[in-house]
């Protein structure tokens, strides 16, 4: 098992687009261990503070990349090899850290979950005390940090071309759910030989929802174990913490969102215990977390916890509670780019 080291340079980096043909900047083996160190923000967004470190390498990649089509600055793509179209990436998140003594907060008129209530730009800039683990907002609010990586991400189908940073989908991308922070795992459906995993858009902490644009967004170290489930194939993206499976579902419609993550939810259930379609809805109802991620990344996201300790439990039989299976139709359209 190998520890390898990425940081972002103009080389290393590719700036708003997911896409098959990208090519790759590391090549591991399945269970090797990645550093992945992130930036964010355009010319535009980085902190003019004399206080703040804005980081060279920052300065470098806006001097020779242009984000296009979406704004998220992310680091790979990173070749597995043996990853085959069919597999699931599993990335472990060991460790995440702040990186940078700054961070912003944008509003955009017409954008975030009130598009018309707010007219006038606004970019605010916050400090980040990396020792305490602390964010200072402009207004004298400290807010305890809570970092992870808004866009984790294999890469999209090849006939999908070059699609949009911003918008999530089957294959992970901007997820933004602030669970997925260190101790957590990530499943990915792989599309592409080699998987091509990328990260970034990291947030120092985020609320559910991330309702007026972005988070704390900010620069992250993370390191992530990231190994291949040969032949394993479940509902898209699905995510795991010490106390809960995650079941997710996008849709630019709400609705469709929340359903197509409770169609999953109840397929992780089925798969990994002794009840039917129909208990698993019921068990839902009674002890799942139905949660909103985000509403502003087009597509919005909603996930459901599930607690692990429901499944440790031997489950009835469903001939014993006389229940008659239902079908529960699959979220991969829901959840497809």
């Amino acid at each position: 098992m190998a520890h390898h080291e990425i940081f972002p340079t103009p080389k290393s980096v590719h700036w708003g687009s997911l896409d098959a043909s990208l090519a790759p900047v590391l090549e591991i083996e399945p269970g090797d261990i990645v550093t992945l160190h992130s930036v964010s923000g355009s010319a535009g967004e980085a902190s003019t503070d004399p206080a703040h470190f804005v980081r060279p390498e920052l300065r470098d990649i806006h001097e020779t990349l242009s984000p296009s089509p979406g704004p998220h600055i992310l680091t790979g793509p990173v070749f597995v090899r043996g990853a085959t179209p069919g597999d699931t990436l599993r990335i472990e998140i060991l460790d995440v850290k702040l990186r940078d003594d700054w961070g912003f907060n944008v509003i955009r008129p017409g954008k975030g979950a009130l598009p018309d209530d707010f007219v006038e730009d606004q970019l605010i800039h916050l400090t980040i005390d990396r020792e305490a683990g602390t964010i200072m907002t402009p207004w004298g609010i400290e807010l305890r940090a809570k970092p992870f990586f808004g866009i984790m991400t294999t890469a999209p189908r090849p006939d999908d071309g070059c699609l949009n940073s911003i918008v999530p989908g089957y294959f992970g991308g901007n997820l933004d759910n602030r669970e997925l922070v260190a101790g957590s795992v990530l499943y990915l459906p792989v599309s592409v030989e080699g998987a091509l995993f990328s990260a970034g858009d990291g947030h120092a902490t985020q609320g559910d929802g991330e309702v007026c644009l972005t988070a704390v967004e900010t620069g992250l170290t993370g390191t992530l174990r990231i190994d291949v489930l040969k032949g394993k194939r479940d509902l898209g993206p699905y995510a795991e913490t010490p106390d809960h499976l995650i079941a997710m579902g996008f849709d630019e419609n709400m609705e469709a969102a929340m359903q197509a993550a409770l169609r999953a939810a109840i397929h992780m259930i089925t798969d990994r215990t002794e009840l039917t379609p129909v208990q698993s809805y019921s068990l839902c109802s009674m002890a799942a977390d139905v949660r909103i991620t985000q509403v502003v990344n087009i597509r919005k996201g909603i996930h459901v916890l599930i607690p692990k300790t429901l499944l440790s439990r031997k489950p009835f039989k469903a001939d014993i509670l006389g229940a008659i299976p239902r079908t529960v139709s699959s979220a991969s359209s829901a959840i497809d780019a």
